[in-house]
């Protein structure tokens, strides 16, 4: 099973756009999606949530085979925590999907590291997902909320916010 998340904030159409059709051509796969509330577009594929509460939250990446994500800092520690692959695809403030472009320089910032997989717009997400079903994204090592690595990973993600 594949989740989705946009986070809580505001809804983010273009990666939940790609994912349902990305999801409509791979019917053999499972996409749950939280997506928040989006008035404008209904996916036609995604089995899909406004929200999450977060005991649920934790329960879908836990059971996720792939988190998929916008390039938000929750979803990344959560998705550590469980030791879960992502594919992640930053907001562009451009596009007016968020005031700026944090979320692209928070993805260039974790592009290298383990079991993080960059997808820059819909063209990358479809491409690391086709990459995915075919021969599987290598996991993170799991850290848990108290582990030395998840600790680092906090305080330099600190310092990189400012």
């Amino acid at each position: 099973m594949i989740f989705v998340t946009v986070g809580s904030q505001m809804p983010f159409r273009r990666l939940v756009r790609a994912m349902d059709e990305w999801a409509r051509i791979n019917p053999g796969v499972n996409v749950l999606a939280q997506m928040g509330k989006d008035p404008e577009y209904q996916p036609s594929t995604l089995q899909c949530f406004v929200s999450v509460p977060p005991r649920r939250y934790a329960e879908l990446v836990s059971r996720c085979e792939l988190l998929v994500a916008h390039a938000g800092m929750g979803s990344v520690l959560t998705a550590l925590e469980h030791g879960k692959p992502m594919i992640l695809m930053p907001r562009r403030g451009a596009l007016h999907e968020t005031r700026n472009d944090h979320q692209v320089s928070t993805l260039r910032w974790l592009r290298d590291k383990p079991g993080i997989y960059a997808a820059e717009d819909e063209i990358d997400l479809k491409a690391a997902l086709d990459r995915w079903r075919v021969r599987g994204l290598s996991a993170p090592q799991q850290a848990s909320p108290d582990s030395e690595s998840l600790q680092g990973l906090v305080s330099a993600l600190r310092s990189f916010i400012g």
